[in-house]
């Protein structure tokens, strides 16, 4: 009878009834036991390098194109936080993704380099292992930064962690990885596992907030920046291009789960902090010649600008351009539009300053 009824409702509902527990809506769901057993992955976190592993394959599964992973230890405390512009999630499911079982992947879980992915228990096994691992940040749409915390006295980790691995190319035309399987070796293993998926890009977190800086003022119009509303509505890889000042930037760093003093804020809004290179660019293999590389357009880049230094001459009729400009479209938005801009330029690029100035 057992039997019966179980086809009848798979006939009517389809499988995915019989393999959900718990359906929280936008597509996250609680498997039932018996479907998280079935997939079969073991979700075994043995370091901090497993932990990287599993965040940078969240991510991709996600959709992200871009993945950037900032990581810090001071002492034995590790600080690992990845930000991704992917499909997000709702702030209702920012526990519930840690729990056993909750996935958003029913139907796409699949089979990559490391073994099953998609069972809901990654996140889950993280949480179980780290000091502390949230969603700092996240947006249906808008990407997801999630922020774990370990001590590696519990939770061991290579002790080099520094070293950049080698690669080599072998005679049969193989190419064999050497150096520590530290966590750049881990991103560097996943990078090229997924490089037809996603970017990936790794430094410390002042490295990884100018590099966000730098790709959100390429991506977003000087309009879209100075007269932004609302923040937290861009996606999340594009936000510090849109803060005003530093204290403003080191504030809504903290809330993507990257700790940045506003000094340092100063520094990347001057341009004295370079953006990082994506993983795979950063890669060179010993015994293969090299094609001339494509030249990349980097969003810094003033050519070379180390003698760059704008006159106050030309800085002058800079800002009063713009003041021009300004001033014919401030009465849309009911500001002053008699307003003295203020332009300043550091080795890469030149910064124009609007005061913003509500009309009475």
């Amino acid at each position: 009878m057992d039997q019966t009824l179980t086809g009848f409702v798979a006939s009517v509902n389809g499988e995915s009834h019989l393999r959900v527990e718990h359906d929280f809506g936008g597509g996250f769901v609680r498997l039932r036991t018996s479907e998280a057993e079935r997939r079969q992955a073991a979700q075994d976190i043995r370091n901090t390098e497993s932990i990287v592993l599993e965040l940078l394959r969240n991510s991709r599964d996600a959709h992200a194109s871009r993945i950037y992973v900032a990581m810090s230890r001071e002492g034995d405390k590790r600080v690992l936080t990845v930000i991704d512009n992917g499909d997000g999630m709702p702030e209702d499911m920012y526990d519930h993704v840690f729990e056993p079982r909750v996935t958003s992947k029913l139907d796409t879980n699949h089979m990559d380099a490391w073994g099953m992915h998609g069972r809901g228990m990654a996140l889950y096994s993280i949480r179980v292992n780290a000091e502390k691992a949230y969603v700092a940040d996240s947006r249906p749409s808008l990407g997801c930064a999630i922020r774990v915390e370990t001590n590696v006295t519990s939770l061991p980790e290579r002790k080099d962690q520094s070293s950049f691995p080698t690669f080599e190319l072998a005679e049969t035309g193989s190419v064999n990885v050497r150096g520590p399987r530290n966590i750049l070796r881990t991103t560097c293993e996943f990078a090229i596992e997924s490089r037809d998926a996603c970017e990936v890009y790794i430094g410390s977190p002042v490295e990884i907030a100018a590099s966000l800086y730098a790709f959100g003022l390429s991506a977003l119009s000087t309009v879209d920046r100075a007269f932004c509303r609302d923040i937290s509505q861009l996606p999340l890889t594009k936000r510090l291009a849109a803060t005003a000042d530093p204290e403003s930037f080191s504030e809504l760093a903290s809330q993507m789960g990257l700790d940045i003093s506003p000094r340092s804020a100063r520094r990347i809004i001057d341009g004295e902090i370079a953006e990082l290179d994506a993983v795979l660019e950063r890669v060179s293999i010993v015994g293969h010649e090299p094609q001339k590389p494509r030249q990349r357009r980097r969003t810094t880049d003033l050519g070379d600008a180390r003698s760059f230094r704008l006159s106050k001459d030309d800085a002058s009729r800079l800002a009063d351009a713009v003041s021009v400009t300004f001033a014919d479209i401030a009465e849309r938005y009911y500001l002053e539009g008699d307003v003295a801009p203020t332009v300043r330029s550091s080795k890469h690029r030149i910064l124009i300053s609007v005061p913003i100035v509500k009309l009475p």
